[in-house]
């Protein structure tokens, strides 16, 4: 199984950028995605999450300002943002939780998609 993530760019403040993270390998089902950031010299921190049920959790440094979404039939996650800020800028890692079989669930992480704000 694996993440790949893609959408990640240089963009001015106050655009916009949509990144996309699609799951392929076996899978049996997908339960939460999301999607976490890295600035330089921070701690990875969690942007957004979304449950199988759609139920969404976001930071609150990005609340009002990011969307997360999920397709399921293309087993992929989808984080817009909007009104970006130069402190958005950082390594986006996608995430999800992955059944390979009905009893084997484990965690996996995409490579880090840089998005990048000028101000």
């Amino acid at each position: 199984v694996q993440l790949q993530a893609s959408g990640g760019g240089l963009v001015q403040a106050g655009g916009s950028l949509r990144l996309s993270c699609a799951a392929s390998g076996s899978i049996f089902s997908i339960r939460t995605m999301g999607w976490y950031r890295q600035a330089p010299g921070k701690q990875r921190e969690l942007v957004a999450t979304i449950t199988d049920g759609s139920r969404t959790n976001y930071a609150d440094s990005v609340k009002g300002r990011f969307t997360i979404s999920r397709d399921n039939a293309k087993n992929t996650v989808y984080l817009d943002l909007s009104s970006l800020k130069p402190e958005d800028t950082a390594l986006y890692y996608c995430y999800a939780i992955i059944g390979r079989t009905s009893a084997a669930w484990s965690d996996y992480w995409g490579q880090g998609t840089l998005v990048t704000v000028s101000s």
